[in-house]
């Protein structure tokens, strides 16, 4: 049995979990997400948990309870808390802002970079400190836009210069070794 897979789900208040053929919902106050269930699971939701089984030991059905547990684990804290992402901007000139339904970097290029959010996501720019916050209640959508928006300038090993998550360390090399 998966360790993961057997836990169950709690579901807070204010979270309703539908368990359906095909799909598990949840719908809280922060949106509502819909997770797959894959053949050979199955998902029941009594007294106020969410349990996962699984009908049979193939090595498929095994590695995806575990997975559809997580998945609907963070849906439940998505529709609640939400999943946040900070990246901060590092370079002389490079800077963003958030206009209408897309930010604007300005990141060295010779052009502006105009970078679209996507439904069900929030950014906030903080342009003093250089720092971007990514927002929303589907944690993998979040840290996909938030890797999308990182690729933009990878920061570099030299200068460090570029878009880099706020947790994240860069390794810096030495340049040149000048004229011997």
């Amino acid at each position: 049995m998966s360790r993961i897979g057997k836990m169950p789900v709690a579901i807070p208040k204010g979270v309703e979990v539908k368990a359906e053929t095909e799909r598990v919902r949840v719908k809280g106050p922060k949106g509502e997400l819909v997770s797959a269930i894959p053949s050979g699971l199955s998902v029941a939701v009594a007294d106020g948990q969410v349990k996962i089984a699984r009908a049979n030991d193939e090595p498929h059905t095994r590695a995806c309870h575990g997975l559809l547990r997580s998945l609907v684990a963070n849906s439940v804290e998505g529709v609640t808390k939400g999943f946040t992402r900070e990246l901060e901007i590092s370079g002389v000139g490079y800077k963003a802002e958030v206009k209408g339904k897309s930010v604007v970097f300005s990141l060295g290029y010779s052009h502006p970079v105009d970078f679209p959010i996507p439904e069900g996501i929030a950014v906030a720019v903080d342009a003093k400190a250089g720092k971007l916050t990514v927002t929303g209640a589907d944690k993998q959508k979040v840290g996909q836009t938030a890797a999308e928006i990182r690729k933009l300038r990878v920061p570099d090993p030299y200068k460090a210069k570029g878009i880099k998550y706020s947790n994240e360390i860069i390794r810096r090399k030495v340049g040149k070794a000048g004229g011997k």
